[in-house]
């Protein structure tokens, strides 16, 4: 396989360049296992693992490869030998997510993506709040989002849940699609281009596996039915790995995830909801509870309908899980957040008795 194949262009090539001194060659992750890496380049496919003095210069997780990644690494002649990487390329996009142990670290899923193709099933577990994280996860990595809603001859009303979709996340292209009929397929053409990178992200169940079968050609992938009692998915999927297609097209498939929390949540949703921070930012409090104040430019907004309540609802929804996740790791950021709501809700008590002095 090329390196071209495989994603490879003049900016990665450049940002190579200080590492070919060192008689060192280029390749993409393709699999990440625990403690080991596959990487593939125009040697082929090796096992590698992380040179000791990169493992002692990493400062944090996020600093070890990821499936995606471009890598420079030591390639012995030997085929069965193992190969040894001494660096990661700079990554242009990444998606990232707080550990799901609880601890305050990033941990990249998959790196280097062009779209991140959000797959949710139309049945039992459609869930829009969840839906709405991984679209601010995706905003945030840096690739164009867009949403799947995969299963499309399971919904009694496929229509009315794209309608629900699309308002909770404007300019995010969204598709309702069959993977198992193929209906809608079609329509993905586009972002379908050779050497292009994407990465499908979802819960359990919801058919990545048979989705990404589907958009290679071949079977791929095991895939397994949902469970009739509650439509709860297996793991099928059990590592990431990175698939280039007979068409070119480069796809990374992830395990279904429980749960997400975006590393950097708050960018994810300043993109996400982008009118709705522009709107904010009009009031003429800069402290604003967007409730009983005089100018307060959301309040106008969902008077005249130009802001729809159910968006407004999951702006709030989503800075409320922010915010939580940023003062769970910093003691410093949570003592803040209580000085801020005790002066928010003293200028609020104000605000209300002057109103009905007023009155």
């Amino acid at each position: 396989m090329t390196l071209a194949e495989l994603g490879w262009d003049n900016d990665r090539a450049a940002a190579f360049a200080p590492h070919a001194a060192e008689g060192w060659r280029p390749g993409r992750v393709t699999l990440q296992m625990k403690g080991y890496f596959e990487i593939t380049g125009d040697f082929g496919a090796r096992l590698a693992e992380c040179s000791g003095r990169f493992q002692h210069a990493a400062i944090q997780p996020a600093d070890f490869p990821a499936v995606g990644d471009w890598v420079a690494a030591a390639v012995p002649e030997a085929p069965e030998a193992r190969a040894v990487i001494h660096a990661v390329l700079p990554r242009r996009s990444r998606f990232s997510r707080r550990d799901a142990g609880g601890n305050d670290v990033e941990q990249v899923l998959a790196a280097n993506l062009d779209t991140v193709f959000l797959v949710s099933a139309l049945d039992r577990t459609h869930n829009l709040a969840r839906l709405e994280r991984y679209v601010a996860a995706a905003w945030s990595s840096g690739a164009q989002p867009v949403i799947l809603l995969n299963k499309a001859d399971l919904a009694e009303d496929a229509a009315a849940i794209r309608t629900e979709v699309t308002r909770a996340a404007p300019g995010v292209p969204t598709f309702v699609i069959s993977a198992r009929s193929r209906r809608g397929l079609k329509a993905l053409t586009p972002y379908l281009q050779p050497g292009r990178t994407i990465a499908l992200l979802g819960p359990s169940g919801v058919g990545k596996s048979t989705l990404v079968n589907r958009l290679v050609g071949e079977e791929l992938l095991p895939t397994q039915e949902v469970r009739d009692a509650d439509d709860k998915g297996r793991h099928t999927t059990t590592r990431r790995e990175l698939i280039v297609a007979p068409n070119g097209v480069i796809i990374i498939d992830t395990p279904g995830m429980r749960s997400l929390q975006p590393w950097d949540a708050a960018e994810g949703v300043a993109a996400a909801f982008g009118d709705v921070a522009a709107l904010a930012a009009q009031c003429r409090f800069r402290d604003c509870t967007h409730t009983v104040e005089p100018g307060c430019a959301i309040a106008a907004a969902l008077a005249a309908g130009t802001l729809d309540l159910e968006r407004w609802q999951s702006f709030q929804r989503m800075q409320r899980a922010t915010a939580h996740e940023v003062r769970r790791g910093d003691r410093r950021a949570g003592q803040i957040y209580k000085a801020d709501v005790r002066r928010a809700t003293k200028g609020l008590r104000r605000r209300i008795q002057e109103k009905l002095g007023e009155e």
